[in-house]
């Protein structure tokens, strides 16, 4: 607990205190003596097994476990002294990299958790018994209640520990219900072990733990496919933003404040990923315009500025073959059309535009703004989101510049670092920007 912030110190202090003290007033009271130990042992032995082997998520350092489910069996099978003695089985777990802390603390919630959830269970009217067919159906009511307070419980336990510690970006506010539905639905695996223990008895929850296991594997698996595909995106990205040492870091940021603005709008889960990629990708076609094109100091003839306007087309091109990349070929293509039908490669207006490509466009443009350029510093964030506001209704859709201003307003925006300018022989800059609507690309006609 060393470094800890004392809140942290408190709040860990109280919840290993309370499961103690739940645990300590059971051995005293001799609830625990009436415990069918035998189902207790397979049904911590269950618990421990898949608490021990948790499936990494993409948020950094968390993972998920679907141990919940022997708890929740435990809730039914043995009441609540059975599930809080189950839930603190979490402390032995041989996962590694867990502090003696980290263990008691775990232990210390399960065991909150599944004492709380059979106080409902038997507050609806659930009796802790081993169920027979005929009354599996009184008992769907109070495990649903009793699941509906284990999950939250459990999800908001961890939540304020994160929050305490300073690792607030890891709870997963933004998808909270999708987060829940998810884990009510593995908790249904609890209702099968107990329904299931009528007939087989301890068998059950060998039966339970292939599907389990099965799901553990899903879980791997979507992992892995999104990691490569975050591999993959990452990759184009780099090759893009070799290109000129002054852009490095865009695609990111560009990502970001799209992702931004599909939230404040609503957007739902698979296309908030599908925006965030495209924010990644959108100039993947530079790879495709001559270098010395990006990197010319002074005007365009007409000949290098088409260039340039083929680059979203370019970049289509590059991108096809990618199929989960799904809506986001959109976005790409038309990131540069303009709501008054000035922009390019087709001169779309309105809503023509595909919204991926009205989305990026004004991500593109303030990321461009508040950046450092070798013509100029970055600008200051008021004088981008003005400049949005200037802009909008001619070259950016109105809606998501409201929606940007006000996703800004909310959750701020950390600009970019300072750039420092690298030395003249070893890279080459430019002196304008197509992002940037400060400062147009000047064009001069070819003799």
């Amino acid at each position: 607990m060393r470094g800890l912030p004392w809140f942290a110190k408190v709040y860990l202090v109280a919840v290993i205190g309370a499961a103690l003290g739940l645990l300590g007033h059971g051995v005293v009271s001799g609830r625990f003596a009436p415990l069918d130990w035998s189902t207790l042992l397979v049904l911590a032995l269950l618990f421990l097994v898949c608490e021990s082997m948790p499936t990494l998520l993409s948020v950094r350092q968390a993972a998920v476990s679907v141990s919940f489910s022997a708890a929740l069996a435990a809730v039914v099978l043995l009441g609540a002294d059975g599930a809080a003695l189950v839930g603190m089985t979490a402390m032995l777990s041989v996962h590694p990299g867990l502090s003696p802390v980290k263990r008691l603390f775990n232990g210390s919630q399960f065991a909150i958790c599944g004492y709380a959830a059979g106080g409902v269970y038997q507050w609806l009217g659930g009796t802790p018994h081993v169920p027979d067919v005929a009354g599996f159906d009184d008992l769907i009511l109070p495990f649903a209640g009793a699941a509906a307070v284990f999950v939250p419980l459990n999800f908001a336990l961890i939540a304020v520990i994160l929050v305490a510690t300073g690792q607030a970006d890891q709870v997963p506010l933004r998808g909270l219900a999708q987060f829940m539905v998810s884990y009510l639905g593995y908790a249904t695996f609890g209702l099968l072990i107990a329904g299931l223990w009528a007939t087989v008895s301890s068998i059950s929850a060998v039966l339970v733990l292939i599907p389990l296991f099965v799901a553990r594997w899903a879980f791997g698996q979507y992992l892995a496919q999104q990691r490569s595909y975050d591999a993959t995106i990452a990759a184009l990205c780099q090759a893009v933003e070799t290109k000129d040492y002054y852009t490095r870091g865009h695609c990111t940021r560009v990502s970001q404040a799209s992702g931004m603005i599909a939230e404040e709008i609503g957007m739902g889960p698979e296309r908030l990923r599908a925006i965030r990629y495209a924010g990644m990708l959108h100039d993947v076609g530079k790879l495709g315009v001559p270098t010395k094109v990006l990197q010319k100091e002074g005007p365009l003839t007409e000949e290098e500025f088409a260039a340039i306007q083929l680059h979203p087309m370019r970049g289509l091109e590059i991108v096809r073959g990618i199929d989960f990349l799904d809506e986001a070929f959109a976005g790409i293509m038309h990131h540069h059309e303009r709501v008054d039908g000035k922009g390019y490669p087709m001169g779309l207006a309105g809503d023509e535009i595909p919204e991926f490509a009205r989305i990026i466009a004004v991500a593109d443009a303030f990321d461009a703004m508040t950046s450092d350029r070798s013509y100029r510093n970055a600008r200051p964030i008021e004088v981008a989101t003005a400049e949005l506001r200037k802009g909008a209704g001619t070259q950016f859709d109105p809606v998501m510049v409201s929606a940007f201003v006000k996703a800004l307003e909310r959750d701020g925006w950390e600009p970019p670092r300072k750039v420092v300018p690298p030395p003249a022989d070893d890279a080459e800059t430019t002196i304008k920007d197509h992002d940037d609507p400060t400062m147009p690309i000047q064009v001069v006609a070819e003799r």
